[in-house]
């Protein structure tokens, strides 16, 4: 099983890509992809941007990463309740190529932060739109309050949350396998 992962956050200490991380590491003997948001700057998306350059290369070298996949994993920042900008924007330009966003492949969203809602927001917001982009969200998590509930070493560290995230894990991998 080839897996894709990746923090939904450009910060080079994104807690949101340390957990996409250890989600795709959970997977026994996967094949995996992490991707880091900034190998993907491109100009903010817009209709005019499009006719007068076409559709970045960038945009589609990230498609390609998606193509590739089995299954996509994803944690999200929350950034005012929504996405990050950085990950709008190649959402943006991914939905200019042919197909649907997310290509059919069955995804594991979590979100995480600092505080203890844990971005449930933008998890929500990805869990209601991503099927109507192809994606078939096989499996949801989100962790409140990281730096309580999250190690290095030992991964999530609470019972009830790492076993709810083993059970969302387990229901993902059960389709992308």
């Amino acid at each position: 099983m080839k897996i894709v992962a990746f923090g939904a956050s450009s910060s080079s200490t994104s807690i949101n890509q340390k957990l996409a991380v250890f989600a795709a590491q959970q997977v026994e003997g996967a094949s995996i992809d992490i991707l880091d948001l900034n190998d993907y700057e491109m100009p903010i998306y817009s209709t005019d941007k499009e006719k007068a350059t076409g559709i970045p290369q960038l945009a589609k070298d990230f498609r390609q990463h998606l193509a590739d996949a089995d299954g996509i994993i994803i944690s999200f920042a929350e950034h005012n309740g929504s996405y990050s900008s950085a990950f709008k924007n190649i959402m943006d330009w991914n939905s200019r190529l042919e197909g649907k966003i997310w290509l059919d492949k069955p995804m594991f969203i979590m979100a995480t932060s600092p505080g203890p809602r844990g971005g449930m927001n933008v998890l929500k917001q990805a869990a209601l739109t991503f099927p109507y982009q192809g994606g078939d969200v096989a499996g949801e998590f989100s962790l409140p309050s990281f730096n309580e509930n999250f190690s290095s070493e030992s991964g999530i560290a609470d019972a009830s949350l790492r076993e709810e995230f083993e059970n969302q894990l387990k229901s993902f991998t059960s389709k992308a396998g």
